[in-house]
């Protein structure tokens, strides 16, 4: 079924006193992009975090924003560095030797010596976490597919109601296509008349070619049935499986040109009122067909 690429979802989960919320929004886009935005410490995720987002959609932006409120991922170890105590306490006793200073060194005269003493973080692993990780966001995943769902079903009853606009447009243009022709004929004759005078001799000239060539421009048979042809194309696609937004856009240009076409060829005022709400449906359709998927 057609799917739209608008989407949101969100959810968490909880490792101990550490919260993890995932939220996933998808907009618009050409191809299918991928946009992780997260702590660095989640970065070995981002491979398999792509493969699965393309299991679920061919097209479309696909933001991802991770948070993680705790510490679960760090544990604090206490660094000392031996070298450097050491090299404090043997020149500490060369100088109480060298002036008869009193020994009273105790582990309280280095504990604050950051330079010795340290605490540094460093990762656990994630092996506990990863799991939860995945099945909290293919929880978010559904969730945003079904909105695309939703989405889809407003945009193809939309376009549904829009194309059957149009089709009907077509018909009253196909209706008034003779009448509009013996205006055009008409037309023709009575430029003749006033340029070249009512009763010329015009056999054994190229008048006559020249007249088929002005009266075939006002012809709009072929648009029209090029246009119904596009509209029952247009129609079968929307039914078809996977991404086709970009086939949908395309017979929608060709559907664009078709109407440019006929609205050059028009003299009748009516027919030119049908024209210009033909080519606002179809700036509609190309709105909504942006969105599909």
């Amino acid at each position: 079924m057609v799917m739209s690429m608008t989407g949101y979802g969100i959810s968490e989960f909880h490792v101990g006193n550490t919260t993890c919320t995932i939220e996933i929004k998808t907009i618009n886009s050409r191809y299918l992009d991928f946009v992780p935005k997260m702590p660095r410490i989640l970065q070995a995720f981002e491979l398999d975090m792509k493969q699965l987002i393309q299991r679920y959609f061919l097209r479309g932006r696909v933001e991802v924003y991770v948070s993680i409120a705790g510490d679960a991922f760090m544990e604090k170890e206490l660094h000392v560095d031996e070298p450097l105590l050491q090299a404090y306490l043997n020149k500490a006793t060369e100088l109480m030797s060298s002036y008869g200073l009193k020994n009273d060194l105790s582990i309280h005269s280095f504990i604050h010596h950051e330079d010795i003493f340290s605490v540094q973080e460093k990762p656990k692993k994630l092996d506990a976490f990863q799991e939860k990780f995945f099945h909290c966001m293919e929880d978010v995943l559904n969730e945003v597919k079904r909105k695309r769902e939703e989405e889809a079903n407003f945009l193809l009853k939309d376009i549904m109601n829009r194309l059957h606009t149009m089709k009907d447009l077509v018909e009253q243009i196909k209706e008034r296509a003779p009448i509009i022709m013996e205006a055009y004929k008409s037309r023709i004759q009575e430029r003749i008349e006033t340029y070249i005078g009512e009763h010329i001799q015009i056999e054994g000239t190229n008048v006559l070619q020249e007249i088929a060539l002005l009266a075939e421009k006002g012809e709009i048979t072929e648009e029209i049935t090029r246009l119904q042809s596009h509209f029952r194309h247009f129609t079968n696609v929307l039914k078809e499986e996977g991404a086709v937004g970009r086939k949908l856009d395309f017979i929608n240009q060709e559907i664009h040109r078709e109407i440019n076409t006929i609205g050059s060829k028009s003299i009748d005022p009516l027919m030119s009122e049908l024209v210009v709400t033909l080519k606002s449906e179809n700036e509609k359709i190309k709105e909504q067909v942006q969105n599909i998927e």
